[in-house]
């Protein structure tokens, strides 16, 4: 993951627990719609297999990472099936030393401003603000006074009809899964509709 070219489109899309046989359409529907950055939860069922047939099939199109990584054996696997960056849900220690080390983007989850702290000092490229949905936008704009050199990346609960609130509180970047990779629409096999509603995010980020 180049982190510069990620700040310029500072999107994240998150997907858990899809199917393989999704990957071909689902990636192009991903493509076509602008989105730069997606992210593969490790406890989605063949990730390895799937995170390694995404970057073959955008060929460099995508940048593709690991999320819900809670272990060196996730970062391992991870790294080997073609993730260039690490996403966990909370800070572990192990994890983002190894990442700093080796020069992968990594961005450990916190909530509280110690955790946050504790992330960002352990290395972390961004702090993931989990569940960022409980306070709001307005809690970042309260970490920001104190913490104003630290990156947050706002996940959970970050929505089209939220996520301009969360960049105006500070936010660096946000991320989204379920309110648009819905499951209904991936079953249905409905990705102009994940293709549309992604636009329409990237739309909203460059009127900022």
């Amino acid at each position: 993951m180049n982190l510069e070219n990620f700040k310029k489109l500072p999107i994240l899309g998150v997907l858990r627990g899809i199917d393989l046989d999704l990957v071909n359409p689902l990636v192009e529907s991903i493509v076509t719609s602008g989105l730069e950055t997606i992210e593969v939860t490790m406890n989605t069922k063949n990730v390895s297999e799937i995170i390694r047939q995404m970057a073959k099939i955008s060929n460099k199109r995508l940048t593709i990472g690991a999320g819900t990584v809670l272990s060196m054996d996730n970062v391992k696997a991870a790294v080997d099936a073609g993730a260039t960056f690490i996403v966990s849900p909370t800070l572990i220690p192990k994890v983002v030393d190894y990442c700093v080390k080796n020069r992968i983007p990594v961005f450990p989850g916190a909530f509280t401003p110690q955790e946050i702290y504790n992330a960002w000092s352990a290395g972390a490229s961004m702090v993931k603000v989990f569940p960022a949905k409980f306070f709001g936008s307005p809690y970042l704009k309260e970490i920001k006074g104190p913490f104003n050199d630290i990156q947050l990346l706002a996940c959970g609960g970050v929505n089209k009809e939220n996520m301009s609130s969360f960049f105006q509180c500070g936010a660096s970047a946000i991320a989204f899964g379920s309110s648009i990779f819905k499951k209904e629409w991936l079953k249905g096999n409905n990705f102009v509709e994940i293709e549309n509603s992604i636009k329409e995010l990237i739309l909203k980020f460059a009127n900022l």
